[in-house]
């Protein structure tokens, strides 16, 4: 049934996304990219090989809908390789079990919001600069690159709220 459920919520997040989250913007600066959280809310035990291969496929499934020719695809491969690295980066002194997952009721609200927002820099920094495909316009795209990673951290950590309460 835990299979079945994260696979259900995967499926959620990447619909949202694609047919509402796809239109929120403030002010044609930042921009909310929430189809990530299924890569930050898997499992610890998950090796990079795995991670990649899931981000691969979340990524292609939003290139397709937003006509991107790969950019997400290769963000969230990138993510998938620098998650293990940065989840051990920020480990608790107690350390991870192994099929802990990294939600905010089980790790902390500090925690998770540092988590959220390294991974989600790792993957939108990369992404707003090839999307430019410049370096012409450097600091506009790294300011949309930080106030994106803010805004969509800001909405992951709400989500956690509202959906994944202690049981």
């Amino acid at each position: 049934m835990n299979n079945l459920s994260s696979v259900l919520s995967s499926l959620a997040y990447l619909a949202l996304q694609v047919l509402f989250i796809r239109h929120w913007a403030l002010f044609d600066m930042a921009f909310c990219l929430v189809y990530i959280s299924v890569m930050l809310l898997l499992p610890f035990q998950l090796s990079s090989l795995w991670l990649m291969a899931v981000g691969f496929v979340l990524g292609f499934c939003v290139d397709i809908f937003y006509d991107t020719l790969g950019i997400h695809a290769a963000c969230c491969v990138f993510l998938g390789y620098l998650r293990p690295y940065i989840a051990n980066l920020i480990r608790p002194s107690g350390g991870y079990e192994i099929a802990m997952k990294p939600y905010l009721s089980i790790m902390g609200l500090r925690w998770f919001v540092t988590y959220t927002a390294l991974l989600t820099a790792v993957h939108h920094f990369p992404l707003f600069l090839i999307e430019a495909w410049s370096f012409h316009l450097f600091g506009f795209t790294l300011l949309k690159a930080l106030f994106s990673t803010l805004f969509t951290s800001v909405v992951i950590v709400i989500f956690q709220y509202l959906f994944y309460r202690n049981k």
